[in-house]
């Protein structure tokens, strides 16, 4: 159920004085557990499960119950990420497939992703887990979910008994993917599962949200400190449409707003000053102890980088997003600005001090379109060439960067777009499930075996 096409530009290069070919650099490729594993029937019921039934809510009324069906696939997936000669693979944990509902062990689902992991040390494949990408079980939800406190600490032990069971099988976690999206997109504006909608829910979904990570990370130091333990958050460098002090100022409250309540209590203890200007009942519930929790040491801090924002003022919320964006975009509208990724790495280096930085999720939703087994996404493969510079641009300005996700190994269920958006270096035909490497995943494939050390391990 695996083809690949041979289109006749299959090439990615990197300067050769690139820090991203040395010995070290991991490259991989990323997925998340409710895009692509279905096998609904052998797990509980999680947020995106209800949210697909509410109608409208997916843009092509789908839902995640077959997805990939890498459920049941998961050996010849196994074998198509083994074929792509990465270091690494990052995949999610799906907490209701592992957790039963009385908060013991599923034997069932730890099970799968034991074999999935042995499988992966067998190819030496290094597995880079994430433990939280957005399916929270119905039944939390149903307790208020995010908004409330005791989740983080259900979280904390969801944690403690997967990381036990996985013994030594990881070579990395990161206890969230992107809570901006969790709490933000699925709290507050509604687009996201679950879907409620209030400015009141935001910063509260998001403040559980890091709690549990810091709860989370004192559970790894316990059970696995020998692993590469952080987090990943999603960014985008805010810019304003004018030079005017208006629209600046904008763009400087949709960053405190999106990026900097996210990476601040991590690194520093403490939310942006924004944190004094919100109304009180928009506030998040901070109790004694909590900042020193959230801001527990990182091993490492995961980026996911797609596109930049642009704002301008608003009389009723300060910003407003400008949506007319510059050409050339994605499939998703987002625009392509790959010196983006530059800016953002460097204004983190240098307002911050940093943990190791992994670039965890890039990539890009193109038309692709599958002709004679063939998918010729030049486009896309552009796409990673102008963000491959782009990084090695910020290393060379002093970013400590370690390695590369591209996202994402195959199509998948993509949200709220549902099927009809594709990341994937690999095709996925829904119907067949047959999955096709695109010209990206082999000029990704060509660019990792090419490197040095790969052929000389004393290179490097």
């Amino acid at each position: 159920m695996l083809t690949e096409c041979h289109p006749s530009q299959t090439v990615l290069h990197v300067p050769k004085d690139s820090k991203l070919l040395a010995a070290d650099f991991i490259f991989g490729v990323a997925t998340a557990s409710f895009q692509i594993e279905g096998g609904a029937s052998s797990r509980l019921e999680c947020i995106w499960d209800k949210f697909c039934q509410i109608p409208g809510v997916i843009s092509d009324n789908s839902d995640g119950l077959v997805a990939c069906d890498h459920y049941h696939l998961w050996e010849q997936d196994i074998e198509l990420i083994a074929s792509l000669a990465v270091d690494a693979y990052r995949f999610s944990i799906s907490w209701p497939r592992v957790i039963q509902q009385n908060g013991q062990l599923n034997e069932t689902g730890i099970n799968f992703y034991i074999k999935l992991l042995d499988a992966l040390q067998a190819k030496n494949i290094k597995a880079f887990v994430t433990l939280y990408h957005w399916d929270l079980p119905q039944h939390l939800e149903d307790n208020g979910g995010w908004l409330n406190r005791e989740t983080a600490f259900l979280f904390r032990n969801y944690v403690d008994l997967v990381t036990q069971a996985f013994g030594k099988r990881v070579y990395s976690y990161s206890t969230l993917n992107e809570p901006f999206c969790s709490a933000y997109l699925g709290y507050e504006l509604g687009v996201h599962a679950p879907g409620l909608k209030s400015p009141k829910y935001g910063k509260k979904a998001a403040h559980h949200l890091l709690l549990a990570h810091g709860l989370a990370m004192q559970v790894l130091l316990k059970n696995s400190p020998d692993s590469l333990n952080g987090i990943v958050l999603n960014f985008s460098p805010c810019h304003s449409l004018t030079d005017q002090e208006k629209d600046i100022q904008a763009a400087q409250l949709a960053d405190q707003h999106f990026n900097q309540w996210y990476i601040r209590p991590l690194i520093e203890g403490k939310y942006p000053d924004l944190i004094k200007q919100l109304p009180v009942e928009h506030r998040p519930d901070i109790l004694d102890g909590d900042m020193e929790i959230i801001a527990s040491p990182l091993g490492y801090m995961g980026v996911n980088y797609y596109t930049r924002e642009i704002y301008q003022t608003d009389a009723q919320n300060g910003f407003a997003k400008v949506l007319n964006k510059p050409l050339p975009l994605t499939d998703m509208g987002w625009e392509i600005y790959p010196q983006g990724l530059t800016e953002l790495l460097v204004d983190l280096h240098q307002t911050y001090t940093l943990p190791p930085i992994y670039i965890t999720e890039n990539g890009a939703a193109m038309p692709d379109k599958i002709i004679n087994n063939e998918v010729n996404d030049q486009d896309r493969l552009d796409y990673y060439q102008t963000h491959l510079m782009a990084i090695d641009e910020a290393i060379r300005q002093g970013v400590d960067i370690r390695g590369y996700f591209a996202w994402s190994l195959m199509d998948n269920f993509e949200w709220a777009e549902g099927y009809v958006k594709r990341f994937g270096i690999v095709y996925v035909d829904y119907q067949t499930l047959q999955r096709t490497i695109k010209a990206s995943g082999l000029a990704y494939r060509n660019f990792v075996s090419a490197r040095p050390h790969i052929n000389n391990p004393s290179i490097g």
